[in-house]
């Protein structure tokens, strides 16, 4: 039997598009006869205190010669000294989700931070999984020769098609972590100018990853008197966030940056019209024909796109059957264990 190890921080659990399409590649894996075993890293990667990254450390130095080591690209990134000692020793694979420099909020001093550290880290990987063709582009950046990446874009469980609201209230849902590269804020002073539309947003979305963004954002709804109309719903588990979808007339994702955008492919999945923006993957991933794309942080844009969407009904029809086509190629997870089994079994021993 094949065994492969997989090195991840924090909660693997948590409800994100990353620990999710490790979970599910993890569990395909197991599927197709790989024993796999689970290390858990500390929580703080990607900024990791000593004691986190000599835990990563040692775990490394505990796994066997020429052992399979994936390493989940949020501590990678993080860990180029502990990664270093073992380059040879180890087959070493980075599973880059988006690098961590793009990441929306850091200052100029973090960002360079964080792109040297990740650029020496990946330097020791002897292949490179990310989960987009975006992605593989932009670690060209990082010295990532091309062919060094493996693309495997996440996939998609069926799903129904979406009912609506069934109201004169169309419902918006946005299914993202309160985090300040997901774009609520943007998104937030958008539907601000759209107060004489009928329209509810559902914010779909963990407020504990980044509890100072999250505090802002429900502030900013008294603010911007919103508190009505645009509800909060926190963590939702899988059947909560699936009755979202089934009840949402327009699917809304006013990201920074996105590696693929998993929830994009879900509410195509579900044949729902979409607003995003242009930013990183979602172009690959939305086709031009099941959404509307504005840049990222145009507030001004974002407005305009939502009252096209929301006073249109042809144009959200049009927008959903875009969406119910897509829905027939999107990629399965069978598929996408497949190719990650591949990409595994072509990094030989030495």
């Amino acid at each position: 039997m094949k065994t492969v190890h997989f090195l991840i921080p924090g909660d693997p659990g948590t409800r994100t598009g990353g620990y999710l399409y490790d979970r599910r590649i993890m569990r395909g894996l197991a599927a197709l006869d790989w024993r796999v075993h689970y290390h858990r890293l500390d929580a703080s990667f990607p900024a990791p205190g000593a004691a986190a990254l000599q835990h990563a450390a040692d775990t490394l130095a505990a796994l066997p010669d020429d052992a399979l080591a994936v390493i989940d690209g949020l501590a990678l990134g993080a860990m180029p000294e502990a990664v270093a000692p073992h380059r040879e020793r180890l087959r070493l694979i980075g599973l880059v989700h988006h690098p961590l420099a793009l990441e929306t909020g850091l200052d100029s001093t973090q960002q360079a931070r964080l792109y040297a550290s990740e650029r020496e880290a990946l330097s020791a990987a002897r292949k490179i999984v990310v989960t987009s063709p975006n992605t593989a582009r932009a670690l060209s950046d990082y010295a990532v020769a091309a062919e060094r990446c493996v693309v495997v874009l996440p996939g998609v469980d069926p799903a129904p098609l979406a009912t609506g609201s069934g109201t004169g209230e169309p419902i918006l849902l946005c299914a993202a972590s309160l985090t300040p590269r997901k774009g609520h804020a943007v998104l937030f002073r958008a539907l601000a100018r759209l107060r004489s539309l009928p329209w509810r947003l559902h914010c779909a979305g963990s407020t504990a990853l980044d509890p100072v963004t999250a505090s802002q954002l429900k502030a900013s709804l008294d603010a911007l008197s919103l508190a009505e109309r645009i509800t909060l719903l926190g963590e939702l588990d899988a059947g909560a966030l699936a009755a979202c979808y089934l009840e949402a007339d327009l699917f809304v994702l006013p990201s920074f940056y996105e590696g693929y955008g998993m929830v994009l492919a879900e509410a195509l999945a579900h044949g729902l019209p979409i607003v995003s923006t242009t930013a990183g993957a979602i172009p690959d991933t939305v086709p031009a024909d099941a959404g509307l794309l504005v840049p990222p942080g145009d507030e001004a844009a974002l407005a305009e796109t939502l009252a096209r969407v929301l006073t249109d009904a042809g144009l959200r029809q049009r927008l959903a059957a875009g969406a119910r086509a897509a829905r027939q190629t999107l990629p399965d997870w069978p598929g996408a264990c497949a190719q990650f089994a591949a990409a595994l079994d072509a990094v030989s021993p030495r």
